[in-house]
Formats: structure tokens, sequence, C-alpha cells
């Protein structure tokens, strides 16, 4: 097992310069299952300059994997995540994917057009890659992206392009209402419904 690389520092110029960048979609390779897709709202620019989702030291994603069980060890992408570390999420059968994929310092940044357009971007990838469960994290987004005013947090009646749909709480550091203990157990529904835990 490899260990993660020590945590990088950015300056407030080197975060900034990389407003606008992107960062690739985590998926299986071929022949590996598709069966949970977590959607980001969009990249923050620690992420981007990092090419590493939910990369920021202040974020709970991956600890709150970690205490769900979805995952079995401990990621800290902060640096970058290590090859061992992606390998590890594509054979538990976990995709990560953004609904806009521009880089901003806040995702309030972010058009309504953007999040339309992201939508239907969504539903193309969820058509392509066929996941069996797919977990957008961020209510308001899922609302901006999809016209679902009424949407509440949990399973969505409807789905998505064959996959079931749930919408869980955004696990930015900037989301206070919610710990990582909250998170883990939000995170575990969608999870338990894909297979990825039991």
């Amino acid at each position: 097992m490899s260990t993660n690389p020590p945590q990088r520092r950015f300056t407030r110029a080197e975060l900034e310069s990389f407003r606008d960048a992107e960062v690739p979609d985590l998926l299986p390779s071929p022949g590996q299952d598709l069966r949970l897709l977590f959607v980001g709202i969009n990249p923050g620019l620690w992420t981007a300059a990092t090419q590493t989702h939910f990369a920021h030291p202040g974020n709970r994603f991956y600890p709150a994997l970690l205490q769900a069980g979805i995952v079995q060890r401990r990621i800290d992408p902060s640096a970058g995540m290590t090859d061992d570390d992606r390998d590890h999420l594509r054979a538990r059968g976990i995709g990560i994917t953004n609904l806009v994929r521009r880089a901003t310092a806040r995702a309030d940044e972010l058009t309504a057009t953007e999040l339309r357009e992201g939508g239907e971007r969504l539903l193309a990838t969820v058509r392509d890659t066929r996941p069996e469960v797919v977990a957008i994290a961020g209510i308001t987004a899922y609302r901006s992206a999809f016209g679902v005013r009424g949407a509440r947090v949990g399973e969505q009646i409807d789905g998505l392009e064959g996959a079931r749909l749930w919408v869980v709480p955004n696990p930015s550091g900037l989301n206070a209402h919610e710990t990582v203990a909250s998170l883990a157990v939000a995170y575990a529904e969608p999870a338990r419904a894909a297979g990825v835990i039991g």
C-alpha cells in the first residue's frame, strides 16, 4: 500500500490560477462494474490544483466514506490522490464526476444555465457508464440542474436514466451543519442500495 504524499500548501494566487480548469472523471476501467457514481457540484480550486475530486483539506467526503465502510482504507487526497487510491475506489465499483466541469472558488459562482447544462451532461454520462446508483452531493444544485424545486435529500422516486438516484448532503466544509458522522449515514444509503456495503 502506498502512502499519500505530504499535504500541499497553495498560495491564493496559485489557487486562483486554476480557476476554470477541469478535473477528469474517476471511472472504473473497462470490464469493471460501476456500482455507485458520486456527483459533486463542480471542482473547487484545490481540487483543480491537485486533479483530485473533493481534495480540499476541509472536505469531509473521504472521511465519511471510510466511516460508512464504503472505502476500506484512509484516503487523504489533499496533495493529490495516489494511483493505489484510485484503484481502490475503482475496485469497489465507485466513480466520481461533477455536474459542472469548470473549477470555481465557490459553487455559488455557477450560473443556473451551467447547472442545467451540467444536468444534461450527467444524463449522458449515466447513459454511457450505466451505474446502478447515482448520488448527487448537493440538494440546491440538484434542484437547479433538474428543475425539481421541491426535491428533498434522500432517494428520488424517478431515478436517473435507469439508475436509482439519491441526493445526499454536500461534504464541503462550508456545509457546516453536517458532520463526518451524519455524512457517513447519508452516504451509506446509496452505497447499500448499490451493493458496495452490506
